[in-house]
């Protein structure tokens, strides 16, 4: 009897137990759905687009390029004796790379001379000769051919000397050099790629609006991204007077390097151009924009639900960015909280 009075308690506990867990489990997945409804609008802060006033001035990027460089080929055959400069050296036009081996021209030259100086001696001689009637206008013609014909030869002997020196046609920089002590050159082998970077030039493209407000001669402000904020002065050296297929404008700024040439050919910058005149523009602030300039989208709230909507940008200033496609004034866009958005959600305003 006492056996099954111990059965019955037990029985009774399990099912309370039991009773106790179900409700717990539909009181945590009625949490759980609440939680869920309530996390399925993200918070986030509007702003409306705007048609203002804006400053004319703009902005255009591109790349810095040497105004400089060239690719150094051999004048002469032999094998190279001396490297005197290496990737990396500075040199000044004029200065000496390479010595090539000269022991050939040297005799060649040698030559050319000895029979640049007969020659002459016979043209000498031949003239006293033809004063008194010896020889014929015929042999005298021939001995002034010969001095011509000799000289020629010491001059081109000369040449080819001098070129077993091989100079820096221009001052600048070794970028790569591609010889060594022992290398035989023949005509045409390449020697030494060299680098001016004492001025650069900035390489930008500017749309049919803007090219209308650049001068030749303009000064521009230039700032290399990779830089520290340095600010260096450019004058516009070139206007394209044909756009490309995308119907851009190509304008070249030349930039004087600082100093120490912290400027480098490759480098990405960017132009400032100042223009005293304002008009209307769609402004957006900067804070709006999701990804980069180069590729910007923004996400457009409509009815309680985020979009993401492909933008094509103006003019950026500090703050603010120009519109040029993609959305209309009136329309409401995510200005912060875009972290946690993607498309097609819903939102709740802050």
């Amino acid at each position: 009897m006492k056996k099954l009075i111990y059965i019955a308690i037990v029985i009774v506990v399990l099912v309370a137990v039991g009773f106790k867990l179900m409700s717990n489990k539909e009181k945590m997945a009625s949490s759980a759905a609440v939680a869920e409804i309530k996390s399925d609008a993200i918070p986030v802060k509007v702003t409306e687009v705007k048609t203002e006033q804006l400053d004319k001035s703009f902005t255009a990027q591109g790349n810095f390029a040497p105004i400089q460089s060239l690719t150094l080929m051999s004048e002469t055959s032999g094998q190279v004796q001396r490297v005197l400069k290496r990737k990396g050296d500075k040199v000044r036009a004029g200065e000496l790379l390479l010595q090539v081996e000269s022991n050939t021209m040297a005799a060649d030259l040698a030559t050319a001379q000895t029979n640049a100086e007969k020659a002459k001696r016979d043209l000498a001689r031949f003239e006293n000769l033809a004063a008194g009637d010896a020889i014929t206008q015929r042999q005298l013609e021939d001995a002034r051919l010969a001095a011509k014909s000799t000289q020629a030869q010491l001059v081109a002997a000369r040449q080819r000397l001098t070129k077993t020196r091989i100079t820096a046609p221009i001052s600048g920089e070794i970028n790569e050099i591609y010889v060594e002590v022992g290398s035989y050159l023949g005509m045409a082998t390449k020697l030494y790629d060299i680098v001016n970077v004492d001025k650069l030039k900035l390489e930008v493209k500017v749309n049919e609006g803007e090219v209308l407000l650049i001068n030749k001669g303009q000064k521009v402000k230039v700032k290399a991204d990779a830089g520290a904020g340095q600010e260096y002065e450019g004058i516009v050296t070139a206007i394209a007077a044909q756009a490309d297929p995308t119907l851009k404008f190509d304008v070249e700024i030349e930039v004087k390097n600082a100093a120490n040439n912290n400027l480098r050919a490759g480098m990405y910058g960017t132009a400032f151009f100042e223009v005293a005149d304002q008009r209307e523009a769609t402004l957006l602030p900067r804070e709006a924009i999701v990804g980069s300039i180069q590729n910007p989208s923004v996400y457009v709230v409509n009815n309680g639900v985020a979009n993401m909507r492909k933008v094509k940008v103006g003019v950026v200033t500090q703050d603010k960015v120009e519109i040029l496609d993609g959305v209309k004034p009136g329309e409401k866009v995510v200005q912060s909280g875009q972290i946690n958005l993607r498309e097609g959600i819903k939102v709740s305003l802050l």
